[in-house]
This record gives C-alpha cells, structure tokens and sequence, in this order.
C-alpha cells in the first residue's frame, strides 16, 4: 500500500524543494568560492549533508510519524537535556556557546535538532489540550511547555533560535483554537515589555539577557548607518547587504561577477547573508524567484496539513511550516534592512550541516503525512 501511495506524494512541494535545493548550490559555489583556496570545498560539505539528510528523509518518509505521539514525554525531555548538555560542554561559536564537537567531526548545532523534537512534541501537546485554549490560565501550560527550552536557548544566548520557537508556539496554538483575541493581547503586551526593557537598558543601563552586539542588532537596523563602521558592528553588515542587492539591478551582475561578494565586502555572504548574493549575481528576478519557489513550497506543505489523517499530522507539518516561515521572513528580511540581525539560516540556501540536515528531517515528515494523508494531493 506505501509503495502506491508515495507516486502521489505532493507534486507541487517536491518540485519547489528541487528547484530550491539545486539553485541554493549554485549559488552556493558563487558565494564561497573565493573564500579558501579549493573553490569547491564549502558547495562539497554542503553536497556531503545534502545527500545524508535526503536518506534520512526517504527514511522518514517510510516510517509511520503518528507512533512517535505517544512517546512526545522522551521527546521532549531528550530537547531539554540536549540543551542542558550545550550549555555545560557547548564550545563558542561567534558569540553564541551553542555548539558541540566530537574529535574530528564537524560540529554541529544540537539546538537546529532541538527544534523538530520540540515541534514533534508540541504538537502532540497541543492536540491533548486542543478544546482547552480559550483563556490564558488554559493557554499557560503551552507556554511553560516550551517556556523551558526557549530559556535554555537565550542563556547561551542565541537570539535568532529563540525567536523561531515563539513563532512556532504562537502559530502552532492558533492553529489548535487558541483563543486569537487572547494571543493577540499577549503578543501586545510582549512587545511593549520588550520595548521597555530595551528603553530601560538605554537609558539607565539595567540588565538584558543579551549581549551587547546582540541588543545592538535589535535596533540598528532602524539606522545602520549609526553602526556601520565594519567588524561585529551590526550596521556594516546591513549597508553591505543593501548595497550588493541595490546593485543587482532587475537582472543581476551574474554568478561570480558581485564585487561585494567576490571581494568579500559583504560579511558571511555563504551563510547568514546568501539572499543578498542572489539580489546582486540574479537581480531583482532572481531575488523574486526564490521567494516564490518558497510560497509555493509553504502553500503546499499548508495543503498537506489541512489534509492530514489526523490532528497530530496536521499540527506537527503546521509547527515546521512556521519554522521555515519564520525563518525566510527573517532572513530575507535582515538582508533588506527591514528586520534586525539574527543571524538564523535560510532554508535550503544557507551553508551549514546542522540546518540542512534539520531541514530534510522536517522534509521527511511532511512527506510520511502526505502520504498517509485522508486525502492524496495533486
């Protein structure tokens, strides 16, 4: 019965995941391959993970998800101790202690991980207490159920991570019938006690639980060109970002012809900052173009969801679609100027083990839903 249904997993999501895949090497190899001396070595390690996290999504995608429902306790407690572990033995990676090595392996980045245990979990949560959302005395238990690891996150401190399990938590609660006026009232008040701690610390320099050039990158993108002296300063980063997608013009500058990727004006320009190389080497079409690819990638893995066998499905593809949402949002909006600097990954895109193998994962459930799905998708 598997082997008929998979020629009916969603046609729309594999091709925009294909397109996606391939285009992020190419620009990949455009982005790093003047950064060491083998202008291949990061498109190869990149290639390595690929192919790894496409065996454990073909895995997945065999493996029936609803039998992980009932073990979300393990779930849930392996994220908490995992984090825990980073915490005490994490080794620091630009100002963030949220890495892991062992000998000669590549280190990875347990919180990427911690987010699809979280999401398995959460979903299976959520779908105990789906009639119980209406007040925020009923809601309170979904936010000290993922409260725990969000604190866990900050104290290493990794902003960007955090924020993309507040997106999760927020959109995967709406999703279960969470009361939306109440969560838009937690949301107000959320924001307006952020913006008052950071007036606080400004003006009377009390405590945040953040670094300096953390906080800064909060707010500079309002202004980058107060911080744009280069180094960590938050504000060069944008201007360089801005500059390079500024000068692509509507068609591009062509792969491996970006001044300020191929003179390395522009700052991590193979991982946090790979969309402004698209806007300079593609242009406008090509910055367009990926974002497309991504709607139609989020719209179909939103119709696998609605057509999932059970609310456990239909949750847990919500709760990755969220992440991956927020992640492009974020990403693609730190290289425009219009969100702060967090230094998450885009999807697909971006170099790093870790993300894409937590990528595929998250590929490898949305396919075992759709393919065990009430209703096969066209």
């Amino acid at each position: 019965m598997q082997i008929k249904r998979i020629k009916f997993l969603d046609k729309g999501f594999l091709f925009s995941l294909a397109i996606i895949l391939a285009f992020g090497l190419v620009i990949l190899f455009s982005a790093s391959s003047g950064i060491t001396s083998d202008p291949f070595y990061y498109v190869k390690k990149q290639i390595l993970w690929l192919i790894v996290g496409l065996v454990m999504a073909i895995m997945l995608i065999r493996f029936d998800y609803s039998q992980l429902e009932g073990y979300w306790k393990y779930l849930y407690g392996i994220s908490i101790i995992t984090l825990v572990i980073v915490l005490i033995f994490g080794q620091e990676v630009r100002g963030t202690t949220g890495w892991i090595g062992f000998g000669p392996f590549p280190k990875i980045q347990p919180a990427e991980f911690t987010k699809i245990l979280l999401i398995l979990a959460f979903a299976a949560y959520l779908n105990k207490r789906k009639d119980s959302l209406d007040t925020f005395r009923e809601m309170l238990p979904c936010f000290i159920f993922m409260g725990i690891p969000f604190l866990l996150i900050m104290m290493q401190p990794d902003l960007g991570t955090a924020l993309v399990y507040i997106a999760v938590t927020l959109v995967m609660m709406f999703i279960a019938g969470a009361n939306p006026k109440v969560l838009g009232m937690i949301i107000l008040i959320a924001s307006l006690f952020i913006a008052l701690m950071l007036f606080m610390h400004f003006k009377f320099d009390t405590w945040m639980p953040l670094d300096d050039y953390q906080i800064k990158r909060l707010i500079v993108f309002v202004d980058p060109y107060n911080d744009g002296q280069g180094g960590r300063d938050a504000g060069w980063n944008t201007i360089q970002s801005l500059v390079a997608i500024g000068s692509g013009g509507l068609t591009g500058k062509g792969l491996f012809n970006g001044s300020q990727v191929q003179l390395n004006f522009l700052p991590e320009h193979h991982t946090d900052f790979i969309y402004a190389v698209i806007g300079e080497e593609m242009g406008f079409i090509g910055a367009v173009l990926v974002i497309l690819l991504y709607g139609i990638l989020l719209i179909r893995a939103v119709i696998i969801s609605f057509n999932a066998n059970d609310l456990y499905g239909s949750f847990l593809v919500i709760g990755i679609t969220a992440m991956w949402m927020f992640h492009i949002f974020e990403n693609i909006g730190m290289s425009i100027g219009i969100m702060p600097i967090t230094g998450i990954p885009l999807p697909f895109l971006s170099y790093g083990g870790s993300a894409m193998l937590t990528n595929m994962l998250a590929v490898g459930f949305i396919l075992s839903v759709n393919m065990r799905g009430k209703k096969l998708v066209f």
